[in-house]
């Protein structure tokens, strides 16, 4: 393996100045640093990046822990990330929780092994709190995203229960009196706050809440399909459906397909999650769009500045989502 003595003796200079060049720790002469230069290209030398980060206490690595990172929501929320980390000289360890406590855990700990600065998670729910108590013991920086956590952490949330509020307000608007949600995976945090602002939509509207009206689509398009055509063999089904995620959405649609239901002739359409097709829906799709991107920019900000200042209060950043409306409601 090549080293930096080797560079020093090609470009005939001390082994500190090959530092300096590398690590730009010092000012060097433009001659010096392309004779350093034209060393480590002709002898290949490879820097141990690793060697570096240990010297330092840094690897400029930020660990991301996500559930489904192939849903488009999570996906946009990591270019915001990705674009602040570029601006600051880090690279992300993308990994994905598959909502599953002890992949979480495991993800976690892998990631701490790593030695990377810090974690940005969408937290799984544990009745143990595993992966809380880990972070709190090996006191690891991290900023919690979308999904609210009570534990004193950093967190970047999106509003969600005036939001679904303002969908079942809408829907209300348009004469529904059967009002139906097809929520995602239980015990959520994300999940319980989209019930209780379609409950208080409902309240508000001075509709009866109808638990034979909600129906759990486990944030997945198959079971968000199953979700609707147990709604829609109720002998008064609703005449309206939110849904409350993006591929749920899916199923949702594909369901109402199946059954002939026209939308929104026969059957109104919102959803929670916007994304860039969605205009591109027969009929275009009424939807609340979260700010993903802005999201995951604010998240890494947040874990920066815990990186720099490890005893500095917690923070809470709440964003508010835009209600988009087009044609599936109605409109």
């Amino acid at each position: 393996m090549v080293t930096m003595a080797d560079v020093a003796h090609r470009a005939g200079v001390s082994i500190s100045t090959v530092s300096h060049v590398l690590n730009k720790t010092r000012t060097v002469a433009p001659e010096t640093i392309q004779a350093v230069r034209d060393a480590i290209d002709e002898l290949g030398f490879t820097p141990n990046v690793l060697a570096r980060a240990l010297a330092r206490a840094r690897t400029s690595t930020i660990g991301v822990a996500l559930s489904a990172i192939t849903n488009i929501y999570f996906g946009e929320v990591v270019r915001g990330m990705q674009a602040e980390c570029i601006r600051h000289g880090y690279f992300l360890f993308l990994t994905d929780t598959a909502d599953q406590p002890d992949h979480q855990l495991e993800v976690i700990r892998a990631l701490h092994e790593r030695r990377v600065d810090g974690m940005v998670l969408a937290h799984v729910p544990d009745p143990d709190n595993r992966a809380v108590r880990y972070l709190q013991k090996h006191k690891v920086p991290v900023v919690f995203v979308d999904r609210a956590i009570d534990s004193g952490f950093d967190q970047v949330l999106v509003e969600n229960r005036k939001a679904t509020q303002s969908l079942v307000a809408h829907l209300a608007g348009h004469g529904h009196k059967r009002i139906g949600l097809v929520s995602g995976i239980q015990g959520l945090a994300t999940t319980v706050e989209r019930i209780e602002g379609y409950q208080a939509g409902l309240e508000e509207a001075g509709l009866l809440f109808d638990e034979r009206f909600l129906e759990c689509g486990e944030s997945e398009m198959d079971p968000a399909h199953q979700a609707v055509l147990r709604l829609m063999k109720l002998s008064k089904p609703p005449t309206a459906i939110i849904s409350a995620n993006n591929k749920m959405t899916l199923g949702v649609v594909r369901a109402l397909k199946t059954i002939g239901r026209r939308i929104p002739k026969d059957i109104a359409i919102a959803a929670f999650d916007d994304f860039e097709w969605a205009d591109s829906f027969d009929p275009t799709l009424t939807a609340l769009a979260q700010p993903c991107q802005e999201m995951g920019a604010h998240a890494i900000k947040l874990l920066l500045r815990r990186i720099k200042t490890p005893q500095r209060k917690p923070v809470t950043l709440v964003l508010e989502p835009e209600l988009r409306i087009r044609h599936s409601c109605g409109c």
